[in-house]
């Protein structure tokens, strides 16, 4: 008769407690067949996928200084296209041509195995998350390169809160949402020499600290018929109400250059505080709105 297999040996076998096992790379068993790629030249694949990421992380960067210096938006466009076509034919190119083929499986014959088969195991399983990485490692930095440069110029918008060429509404502390009270803050150029717009010569003294970092106020009233002035052209530097279409120039105190408006757009003179934030030096130096609203309240 056999021998009868030891139970208390097999009981012991079975609950040894799990092991980590550091798998060396050099271990790494290239020669199974869960192991071979698809691709008959891995070199020319890696290039070709390496190639990819370089071409994302030259889009991006390109992306990044187009919006940084306001280009239009066909650069914007085209440069972000480019960042993700190349950073999709990367990943394409690798997980085709560069990652182990499959599906694979083994026998398995008892479903407790021994320490010994679960250290193969583990080895077997960890070694098949390395094959593609460890051996190449051009690929994970130039991934690297693009998705850092990527995520940098994601965080531009929260870098640079108004951009130059940009305009938000803004309103006071004490009327968020009033009618009278809202203001349009554009963005006109970038930071100058002096540290403020230089204001039309008519208001060199009176205005020449308003306008810091070049940003600049004005009431978003239109003087015409009160209708609000909600439209900035970026490359004239012109305000235009919708309502009547008056034109208004931005770089000359807002003064009406075309339309039924009769006055300029009051400014509000504006200072940074200690914090970052645009504060008011004072209220407007004149009514907001038209005319004819001013009219039998003396």
């Amino acid at each position: 008769m056999p021998d009868e297999p030891d139970a208390t040996a097999g009981s012991q076998e079975r609950d040894d407690p799990p092991r980590r096992v550091r798998i060396p790379v050099a271990s790494i068993r290239t020669d199974a067949p869960q192991f071979q790629i698809a691709a008959r030249n891995p070199r020319r694949a890696e290039i070709l996928a390496g190639s990819g990421f370089l071409l994302a992380a030259a889009g991006f960067a390109g992306f990044g200084a187009a919006y940084w210096q306001n280009y239009s938006n066909f650069w914007l466009g085209l440069t972000f296209s480019v960042g993700f076509g190349g950073l999709g034919y990367g990943m394409v190119v690798w997980g085709k041509y560069l990652m182990p083929r499959g599906p694979f499986s083994e026998s398995r014959h008892d479903l407790a195995p021994t320490s010994v088969q679960r250290e193969e195991f583990v080895q077997d399983f960890a070694s098949r998350g390395k094959v593609a990485v460890e051996r190449r490692g051009f690929l994970v930095k130039t991934l690297g390169l693009a998705s850092g440069i990527l995520g940098v110029v994601l965080a531009m918008p929260f870098i640079r809160s108004l951009d130059v060429g940009g305009f938000t509404t803004v309103f006071p502390e004490t009327d968020i949402g009033g009618a009278y009270s809202q203001t349009m803050l554009i963005r006109v150029d970038p930071p100058p020499a002096s540290g403020y717009l230089k204001p039309p010569p008519q208001f060199a003294k009176q205005r020449a600290t308003w306008a810091p970092q070049g940003y600049i106020a004005f009431s978003k009233v239109c003087t015409h018929a009160g209708c609000p002035v909600g439209l900035y052209q970026e490359l004239t530097k012109k305000m235009l109400c919708p309502c009547h279409q008056s034109l208004f120039d931005v770089t000359d105190a807002a003064t009406p250059i075309f339309g039924p408006a009769p006055r300029p757009l009051p400014q509000l003179p504006l200072y940074i505080d200690d914090e970052g934030y645009f504060r008011a030096q004072d209220g407007y130096d004149e009514p907001v709105g038209p005319g004819y609203w001013e009219r039998g309240n003396d």
